[in-house]
């Protein structure tokens, strides 16, 4: 295990308890916020637990137990150094033993955004025992995501994924300003005004504070270029029901991710919000957090 360090706490914000899970092999850490049935909260890339700012209270409120985990190597979880560590089968891992801890072995519901999505996805197409329910912001179904990577159009969105590929260079690109870049990718795919603001950029920069901070993220992309065969394919259809909230403005994934996914969900909710970007959760708060309170009652 790593050496406590400091980092982002939901205790300094006022959003929820902090807590520790074990995953595979390495220590999560969440916070939660509320009481009743656990609702487990995935992040995506460069982010933490903290971009549920707008869903923990909210899920509280409305009677659930909500819990959003740090993914391995952000925030205060554990950051293995290897690469390898970061391959896909290792998150959904984590998450699995995260959901099982929560739910006492029963299923829980599942939240993922982006890279929270992608294990998301993968999690409850393999391990279904483990998913109640699964929600989805803006993280592309794996096996739609790899037939539109083919097209000119998503392959030029997804130019960063290859950059981040060389070895060492762009760590030494980043340098010093590691976390001014990743903030700025931060700032600029919330398309609403308000929706990043001041407060949130400091408590981001102290959450992606140390080497680590950056190189974690850029690990996750280059473990899943060395198994892409895993991370571009689920192999199974979804069986559990599945909400899908979908940011139109996303700089980064085409709208068209979002189409045709009854082919691999068996039961399927989408909703396409046109002015929201990446961060649909934040520039779509109110209108996200009613539709998934209303998913996770079973009335939507």
């Amino acid at each position: 295990m790593s050496a406590p360090r400091a980092g982002l706490t939901g205790a300094e914000t006022g959003l929820g308890e902090d807590l520790w899970l074990e995953g595979d092999g390495v220590r999560l850490h969440a916070v939660a916020a509320g009481a009743g049935p656990p609702v487990l909260l995935l992040h995506g890339f460069p982010d933490c637990w903290y971009g549920w700012r707008a869903q923990l209270p909210a899920l509280a409120a409305a009677g659930f137990r909500a819990v959003a985990v740090d993914l391995r190597g952000y925030n205060l979880s554990d950051r293995p150094r290897a690469v390898d560590a970061y391959r896909l089968s290792a998150l959904v891992a984590d998450a699995r033993a995260a959901a099982a801890a929560l739910g006492g072995g029963a299923p829980v519901p599942v939240v993922g955004h982006d890279w929270g999505g992608a294990v998301a996805w993968q999690l409850a197409a393999r391990h279904p025992e483990s998913v109640a329910r699964l929600a989805i912001c803006n993280a592309p179904h794996p096996d739609r995501f790899r037939a539109l990577l083919a097209t000119p159009a998503q392959a030029a969105r997804s130019w960063y994924v290859g950059a981040v590929q060389v070895p060492l260079l762009p760590e030494l690109l980043l340098g010093a300003a590691g976390r001014a870049v990743l903030l700025g990718v931060l700032g600029a795919a919330h398309r609403r005004a308000g929706a990043f603001t001041a407060v949130d950029r400091a408590r981001y920069r102290q959450a992606f504070r140390g080497a680590w901070g950056v190189r974690a993220p850029l690990a996750y992309y280059r473990a899943t270029a060395r198994r892409a065969g895993e991370s571009l394919r689920t192999g199974r259809a979804i069986s559990r029901p599945t909400l899908v909230l979908w940011g139109e403005a996303d700089p980064a994934l085409l709208p068209a991710n979002a189409d045709g996914l009854e082919r691999w969900v068996d039961d399927l909710r989408m909703e396409r919000f046109p002015g929201a970007g990446h961060w649909v959760m934040a520039d779509a708060a109110e209108a996200v957090n009613a539709s998934l309170v209303r998913f996770l009652r079973g009335a939507g």
